[in-house]
């Protein structure tokens, strides 16, 4: 149903297109790569994550997956290949770190993707949603084995394969409560040779569709040999019938809608020639200070050179306004002079009898402890 494999210095595998593949980093393997611990008997448990990508890429192939859930645990890469990637060798780099000591270790994996058994692929596929199991936990052989055994008791196909395993965050599912029961769900997809069992077919009835609608759970009569190892959400089910879809394949004809071949692109050369910027210098910079320096000078003589001055302004004044004008500011420098010289003590009615904190009787101030000059116009009180 599937094939597993072990890790291995430059290995090579045969998955077929089509057909699940899973292959195995396992830490015990590269812990002979790195030094042991420095005390003699003492075993070693180092920390170890993988890195893999595609030989000259960053990533994977798009059809190629990775999963460690912690530093501790193996890698798994899966997938499902692809028929276009048939007779090309895929080179994987896997690098391991510990992250202990720092060391690495490179391995490559050459994945030489074969052609299916068959001619064409297994025209019934079902996916099935789990909802108790992560995707590292169905990928183990035993556990795959036992699913793939109880979907084969309910549908009884001659050939029955497993084509995609899909983690459920894969899918846009939400990451689950860091609780012990709570898984995050995966999606297996199997294919096979005969129509679906009326036991599949029994989630398409009207009645489970409804049941489904109002978030209940369909009855399936089948359930119960799913249920003692595995929860399938019954209602996120999907039945593809490859034989009755219609290929809606048209020939391309070549018309004004399509760009027409131009030919293979020919970048620039390499040699730029020389290009002369001063004429683009006096555009932008010459020319606009130019400019800003005409209207500088226009404004300097406005501002400087055509001002009319105090005596230009009493020309044109009336010679009666310029004596009213004269007197007003006589009669205030006189007034202000006056007020200055006046010797004046303040009124008694002004002056504090209290002392504000202690509550005394204050004696009058002198008259040479305080400003005489900003004394109000009053008569002097006896």
């Amino acid at each position: 149903y599937t094939i597993l494999s072990k890790v291995h210095s430059d290995r090579n595998v045969y998955p077929s297109a089509g057909v699940l593949f899973v292959h195995v980093l396992e830490r015990e393997y590269f812990k002979g790569e790195f030094p042991p611990y420095p005390k003699p008997g003492e075993i070693s448990n180092d920390p170890i994550t993988f890195n893999t990508n595609l030989m000259g890429y960053p990533d994977r192939p798009g059809w190629l997956r990775y999963i460690q859930r912690t530093p501790y645990s193996d890698g798994v890469l899966y997938g499902s290949p692809t028929v276009e990637n048939v007779g090309k060798p895929t080179i994987i780099e896997i690098t391991a770190y510990n992250r202990r000591t720092f060391e690495t270790a490179r391995h490559n994996l050459i994945i030489n993707i074969m052609s299916a058994e068959v001619d064409f692929p297994l025209p019934y596929q079902a996916e099935f949603f789990i909802r108790n199991m992560n995707v590292e936990e169905m990928l183990a052989s035993e556990v795959l084995g036992d699913f793939l055994g109880a979907v084969k008791n309910v549908w009884q196909p001659e050939r029955l394969n497993a084509i995609n395993i899909t983690s459920a965050l894969d899918r846009g599912g939400r990451v689950p409560l860091p609780i012990n029961d709570m898984k995050e769900g995966v999606y297996v997809m199997v294919g096979a040779d005969v129509p679906f069992s009326s036991c599949l077919r029994e989630v398409e009835n009207p009645q489970n569709q409804l049941r489904c609608s109002q978030e209940m759970e369909p009855v399936i009569t089948c359930d119960k040999k799913f249920r003692t190892q595995f929860h399938i959400d019954w209602c996120k089910i999907s039945l593809v019938d490859n034989t009755k879809q219609v290929s809606t394949f048209q020939e391309v004809i070549r018309g004004e809608g399509i760009l027409p071949d131009g030919g293979e692109y020919k970048p620039p050369s390499d040699t730029l020639k020389s290009r002369d910027y001063y004429s683009d210098f006096l555009i932008t910079l010459a020319v606009p200070s130019a400019i800003a320096l005409v209207l500088f000078l226009i404004l300097a003589y406005i501002m400087c050179c055509r001002r009319e001055g105090v005596e230009k302004r009493n020309m044109q004044t009336p010679d009666i306004q310029l004596v009213h004008h004269s007197a007003i500011q006589k009669s205030t420098k006189e007034l202000r002079d006056m007020s200055k010289n006046r010797e004046i003590a303040w009124p008694l009615s002004t002056l504090p009898v209290f002392h504000p904190v202690t509550g005394e009787i204050v004696p009058p101030l002198p008259a040479d402890s305080y400003d005489n000059t900003s004394m109000p116009l009053m008569q002097t009180q006896q």
